[in-house]
């Protein structure tokens, strides 16, 4: 006995009498390949599978024809092919040479878009190199605080130039000043 994963639809034969049969859905909606589950509830019977033009194109049934026995089961795999769009249509199971039939509604629905894997996820990823003392302390102080640091290294600068070229006491205090204006201003910004 051959199975398929998937739905199952279920078909009671013989259950209200000979020649009987009626399905436990009148509609069911696929993806992948499923099973018809034939229930034989009397005396033996022979029971024919058939799908409509719709169904066809997409559908494979294993057989047509089945014997079924009771209290057993028999197991029916339907085969579905993949498809771009939804394809409706009809499986019919009848008994008693076609006296009596059941008809399911059968959809066809196209499988969820799958996700694409290209190599590059199977290569452990490269560890980012360790930033150096000066890029650590550069990534924890914003783009403004960097703009003042330097216009204080150039106040300071210019502030000891002016004190070396122009010399004496004066010169030296005038530095003194604008190096603790900028060591002030430093702590306050990075308070």
């Amino acid at each position: 006995m051959t199975t398929v994963p998937g739905e199952e639809i279920t078909v009671h034969v013989s259950h209200e009498g000979p020649d009987t049969i009626a399905a436990a859905t009148d509609s069911l909606e696929v993806r992948e390949s499923f099973g018809i589950v034939l229930e034989s509830h009397g005396g033996p019977a022979h029971v024919h599978c058939r799908l409509d033009d719709a169904l066809d194109r997409v559908v494979t049934l294993e057989n047509t024809n089945y014997y079924v026995e009771p209290p057993e089961e028999t197991y029916v795999p339907v085969f579905v092919d993949d498809v771009d769009e939804p394809v409706t249509g009809r499986l019919e199971v009848s008994t008693g040479y076609g006296a009596t039939a059941t008809t399911v509604a059968v959809t066809v629905a196209p499988s969820p878009a799958g996700v694409e894997v290209d190599e590059s996820l199977s290569r452990p990823r490269e560890p980012e190199p360790e930033p150096t003392p000066l890029e650590r302390i550069v990534a924890g102080v914003d783009s403004g605080t960097l703009g003042v640091l330097a216009l204080g290294a150039v106040a300071i600068g210019t502030a000891a130039v002016t004190a070396a070229v122009v010399g004496g006491f004066v010169a030296f205090v005038g530095f003194l000043v604008v190096a603790v204006g900028v060591g002030v201003a430093l702590v306050l910004l990075l308070r």
